[in-house]
């Protein structure tokens, strides 16, 4: 589980914890209080993998807290080596980490080419590299990929970024993820991988919350809870029904509903 230590990653451990599976967390932030805005360094964000790990174990659970960062591809490498050396097997991996740094949420003309390299290896390339070397541990026990992936791929913004719209970097780095589970889909299902794109909707983060933007969204969309994500995450690594799902785009608040999650 990627992007662990708060939001949706946070709220996804918690119930694969709950549902029985050993859980890998990483995430940038080892300790609570530790986490800052990446656009400013002054706000504190709350959440870290200290926190969310005791909240596992409090549980009954086993938690390996790892710290990674989508930026660094020597980490991402080694949280999967890490992960397989405590628990010895790898059954789902939740892709759900993204680059928040400069950029992501900007105008055009705002948007320089380092930003824009920035985000592709935060949102895609780190992704790939990660869900590569997990393949063949996937593949041997019919594992489960969840990806992460957003509407700003294929819907146009209401307004202008900084207005409750989203910046042309984030969406464009979201539409080349979306089309990494129908692919893998078609090359891989035969060979019992569960792979699944799960578009969470507008969500209430305790990082927006931070930033001061929650307003912004709100006037153009209804959020949801982190935990509401969270449970439409488990369900689809553990229950059979979610096969008819696979290679799609999971709408997780419409689902959550559908099943009374």
């Amino acid at each position: 589980m990627t992007g662990a230590s708060r939001g949706i990653g946070r709220a996804a451990a918690l119930e694969l914890a709950a549902a029985g599976f050993d859980v890998a967390i990483a995430a940038r932030t080892a300790r609570d209080g530790d986490g800052r805005l990446d656009v400013d360094p002054s706000r504190a964000v709350p959440g870290g993998l200290d926190t969310v790990a005791a909240e596992i174990e409090a549980g009954g659970g086993a938690a390996l807290p790892i710290v990674m960062d989508l930026l660094d591809r020597p980490s991402v490498e080694a949280a999967l080596a890490a992960t397989l050396a405590r628990f010895g097997r790898l059954d789902v991996l939740v892709n759900n980490a993204v680059y928040q740094g400069t950029g992501t949420n900007v105008l055009f003309d705002a948007l320089d080419e380092a930003d824009l390299e920035r985000i592709f290896e935060g949102n895609v390339k780190a992704q790939l590299a990660l869900t590569r070397a997990a393949l063949p541990h996937l593949l041997e026990r019919g594992g489960t990929v969840v990806n992460m992936v957003s509407a700003t791929a294929f819907n146009d913004p209401p307004a202008p970024a900084g207005q409750g719209g989203w910046g042309l970097a984030y969406a464009m780095s979201k539409a080349a993820f979306g089309r990494v589970a129908p692919i893998l889909h078609v090359e891989y299902a035969e060979r019992g991988l569960r792979i699944f794109s799960v578009d969470p909707g507008f969500v209430i983060t305790e990082a927006m919350r931070a930033r001061g933007t929650v307003g912004e969204y709100e006037q153009h969309f209804v959020g949801a809870t982190p935990d509401v994500i969270g449970k439409a995450i488990a369900w689809l690594a553990t229950a059979p029904e979610a096969d008819e799902l696979r290679g799609k785009v999971v709408y997780a608040q419409r689902e959550a509903r559908r099943r009374q999650l």
